[in-house]
């Protein structure tokens, strides 16, 4: 959408970043209500304020995901005694499959990007800046590595990496590619169909040769290789000579886990919590009016015990230092930390008891189950779990923590019989989601950040749907006109038999007057074509340009659904755009999901 000298350019100004902004979004909303498009904020949405400042709050783009918020009287949680008024849509919970949450005996939570939220102008700046240093140091990579600055507002979550071609994708959900950049280059729409779409064999778009951006966690590292891919195709970058993109991939991904295990980002966000974590007021509320109802809560996430400590104590009573204590486990029955997932949901692990005092680990076994004799395994596969039985605990208890273990552990921990009773809440689209409800039944809500800045922006251009399907309606039936005239023409009497006419029945040959008027009439009608296909395209661009300048809307690409928001569709039972968002909802609802309308009901409904 932007050429490659704007967005180096808008890159290295800082430009990119104020294009975001929301003035520029309701400019262009007004420019296209001029031209047809129009549309009111939607019912429950408070309009955003225009008065030109630029708090963080006021970033509509998806890349920019906006911090939860506090309640108010205009928006009272589900505890309090007041008729609430129309939910405000940015704080709704969305169904992809009816769940009664009744049925639901435990709620399981990831930490990063769930129960934490992180500022991403702080937190991911701090990934670049770290894996930056890890790629000089330790993989010999340039010095000058060091001049390269991040902005958190390019890159968005549903992106592919390309590490062969060093090409970053956004693929629909038939797996079309709609948007191709080498480095920070768009592919001319020649190279990416012949590259992607019109190729001899179609891509997966799966590992090995392809990385997904799937969390909020991999946008430093997919801007960080978009960088070095720049470096790399300009002579004299002083990359490490040999390196191919797939190599350069791997040295970025080798980085960033070893900023992970030397604890260079944990340490930093240990003594700053409240630089890198955003405040959520309805997060605590939320975790009581969970456990008074009934239900068992659990902490499931892959960060090790030290770093989950400071973490959960931020969020829960804002403690950090020699101020942290373990009140925090109160809220929960098991916390699960360490766990490796995916690979929890699918692959048997040695489980530990962590002594919270010292973070040492005690061995759970205490003596495994014997296979019967002439048996190939256990009776049932849970009897294989060394995990201690019903750890609910009564209010005031702490939860016990452990590490790593199987999802079977939860279960025989947590008294459940069957997946279908578990609600998992997590940010990541495969580790969390997609593995958990496939291989185990288990029930999810995927929480979405952006959700938030989406909607906003959504509620502003309502009309640009409506006039896009019009443009759309008004081209499918010039195509008909066009092609109609272009077949009479082309099957035209070349003689003068009476017998045929213009359009091949009886009445004459046509007179070289009527064909020359048949031959105007055509040329009216592309030139028509093509000027409602400019405004199509313009309407489209602009549409997009409003959530992102680059990459467009999140959950589309072009007029189908991303590959992000099909993946969201089949793997997320419910979606929002914040964990605290469920306190406005009883934790006895019953969500359910819309009808599914296909193409020929959607015409007779529309």
């Amino acid at each position: 959408m932007l050429g490659c000298r704007a967005v180096r350019a808008l890159c290295r100004s800082g430009q990119l970043r104020a294009a975001l902004g929301s003035n520029r979004a309701r400019l262009i909303v007004a420019e296209l209500a001029g031209s047809g498009g129009s549309g009111g904020p939607a019912a429950g949405v408070v309009p955003a304020a225009t008065n030109g400042a630029t708090s963080l709050r006021d970033k509509t783009t998806v890349a920019f995901p906006p911090p939860p918020v506090a309640c108010s009287e205009e928006q009272p949680v589900w505890t309090d005694q007041v008729w609430a008024s129309p939910l405000d849509i940015r704080r709704r919970v969305f169904c992809n499959r009816s769940l009664n949450m009744k049925s639901i005996s435990a709620i399981g939570f990831d930490m990063d990007y769930t129960l934490a939220q992180y500022k991403p102008e702080t937190f991911e700046a701090l990934a670049h800046t770290q894996t930056v240093d890890k790629l000089v140091k330790f993989f010999g990579y340039p010095a000058e590595l060091y001049d390269l600055t991040f902005d958190h507002t390019y890159m968005c979550r549903g992106l592919i990496i390309d590490k062969r071609r060093g090409n970053m994708l956004k693929v629909d959900r038939h797996k079309y590619v709609k948007l191709a950049f080498h480095g920070f280059t768009p592919l001319s729409r020649e190279d990416r169909m012949s590259t992607y779409n019109n190729a001899d064999k179609r891509e997966e778009y799966d590992e090995p040769h392809f990385a997904l951006i799937d969390t909020l966690f991999s946008l430093a590292e997919a801007y960080l290789f978009m960088q070095l891919v720049e470096l790399k195709d300009e002579p004299g970058s002083g990359l490490p000579p040999g390196k191919t993109y797939a190599d350069i991939y791997r040295d970025v991904r080798g980085a960033v886990d070893l900023c992970h295990r030397d604890g260079s980002i944990k340490r930093e966000v240990a003594a700053n919590p409240e630089k890198y974590i955003h405040d959520d007021p309805g997060l605590v509320p939320l975790l009581d009016m969970l456990r008074r109802s009934g239900k068992k809560l659990f902490v499931a996430t892959n960060s090790l015990w030290d770093y989950s400590n400071v973490v959960m104590n931020w969020v829960i009573s804002r403690r950090k230092g020699a101020d942290r204590d373990l009140e925090w486990l109160k809220y929960f029955d098991a916390v699960v930390t360490g766990c490796a997932k995916p690979r929890f949901f699918s692959e048997r692990s040695n489980l530990f008891e962590v002594h919270t005092g010292t973070g040492m680990l005690w061995n759970t076994e205490g003596g495994s189950p014997m296979v019967p004799v002439g048996e190939e395994d256990l009776p049932t596969p849970i009897l294989g779990s060394t995990a201690p039985p019903h750890v609910q605990h009564a209010p005031g208890d702490r939860a016990r923590v452990f590490q790593g273990g199987y999802y079977l552990d939860l279960h025989k921990m947590l008294d459940v019989s069957s997946g279908s009773e578990v609600l998992y809440v997590g940010d990541h689209i495969f580790a969390d989601v997609l593995r958990s409800k496939k291989a185990l039944g288990w029930r999810t809500l995927l929480v979405v950040p952006e959700l938030d800045a989406e909607l906003e922006v959504l509620a502003g251009c309502k009309g640009n749907a409506e006039e896009l399907r019009m443009l759309r309606k008004q081209r499918d039936a010039l195509d008909d006109q066009i092609q109609r005239l272009e077949w009479q023409l082309s099957n035209a009497p070349l003689d003068a038999d009476p017998s045929h006419d213009m359009d091949g029945s009886a009445g004459g040959a046509a007179s070289e007057e009527e064909a020359a008027a048949y031959h105007d009439m055509l040329a009216n009608l592309r030139q028509q074509r093509e000027s409602l296909r400019e405004r199509h395209r313009a309407l489209l661009r602009s549409h997009h340009e409003l959530f992102h300048p680059v990459w467009g809307q999140l959950m589309k690409t072009g007029y189908q659904n991303s590959r992000y928001a099909h993946q969201m569709e089949r793997f997320a039972c419910l979606f929002t755009s914040h964990l605290s968002n469920l306190i406005f909802y009883s934790p006895f609802k019953s969500y359910r999901g819309k009808p599914d309308v296909m193409t020929h009901e959607d015409e007779l409904m529309a």
